[in-house]
């Protein structure tokens, strides 16, 4: 497809994602925006462009992660870093809806965003490595090792996103949303589902399910990202791109703490 069509017949043909905020009418918005007419190349959205920024992301989520390790640290009192794990929580809530919905504001809020996730992300590690030592550094490396194969993978052509292969990423994720809001909402009524939570078979089984879906939807991220550089999306989607693999990342990450957790409560 020739990049000198017009803006909004340019994006009509990309694929959905299960990632909110990298969703099927991303880029079709876009055409009925501002960016409507053809654009200088050094105006689009590029590959090695959304990369630096994810970048950008990262370090801005580790610096503020290491902030808030080392306050549990040093007191081992959940109570000092709960105050920055709930503006962590409804802070980042907050850009990343801002940055949804307003995506051309995404140069500044999505490292916001970042930050506020890094409060999150160190808090919870200090308080889960405190009581299973370790376990943080693992999370790590299996959530950036997984990032690393899967991109490689995606990049070599050995996972390609097919339209079976993204329906079913999509569903398996909407299910999932889906059980964790009825688990949020019956919980009120203290309805809790054990055996999915608990340290069993069934629920390592169903934490490996999720981290299983979660890593894949980084293979529907990589291919839309790819769809929009390919397309000429404009520059500011590179940190929205970014965005949405930190939003994935975040996730995942989350994931394999929760499985490792499990895993080893049982020994």
């Amino acid at each position: 497809m020739s990049l000198a069509l017009p803006y909004g017949e340019r994006f009509m043909p990309l694929m959905k994602t299960s990632n909110p905020a990298l969703s099927q009418n991303t880029f079709r918005d876009l055409a009925s925006s501002q960016y409507g007419g053809a654009m200088e190349q050094t105006a689009r959205m590029t590959l090695s462009g959304t990369v630096n920024k994810t970048g950008v992301l990262l370090i801005c989520a580790l610096a503020t992660a290491a902030w808030t390790w080392h306050q549990f640290i040093q007191s081992r009192d959940m109570g000092d870093v709960a105050p920055m794990l709930m503006v962590g929580v409804f802070g980042g809530l907050i850009c990343a809806m801002v940055t949804v919905f307003k995506k051309e504001w995404s140069p500044v809020t999505a490292p916001m965003y970042a930050l506020l996730e890094g409060l999150v992300l160190g808090g919870l590690s200090a308080i889960f490595d405190l009581r299973y030592p370790g376990i943080a550094i693992q999370a790590v490396s299996l959530t950036f090792g997984t990032l690393f194969v899967l991109l490689l993978a995606y990049s070599s052509g050995v996972i390609k996103v097919t339209e079976k292969f993204r329906l079913g990423v999509v569903a398996a994720t909407g299910g999932i949303m889906v059980f964790y809001l009825l688990q949020m909402v019956l919980g009120i009524f203290g309805i809790h589902f054990l055996t999915v939570n608990g340290a069993g078979p069934i629920g390592i089984v169903f934490s490996l399910f999720v981290v299983g879906i979660a890593a894949l939807n980084l293979v529907l991220d990589f291919d839309f990202i790819e769809q929009g550089v390919r397309y000429g999306a404009p520059k500011y989607m590179e940190w929205y791109g970014a965005f949405g693999i930190m939003v994935t990342l975040v996730w995942l990450y989350l994931e394999i703490l929760r499985l490792l957790s499990k895993m080893r409560s049982r020994n």
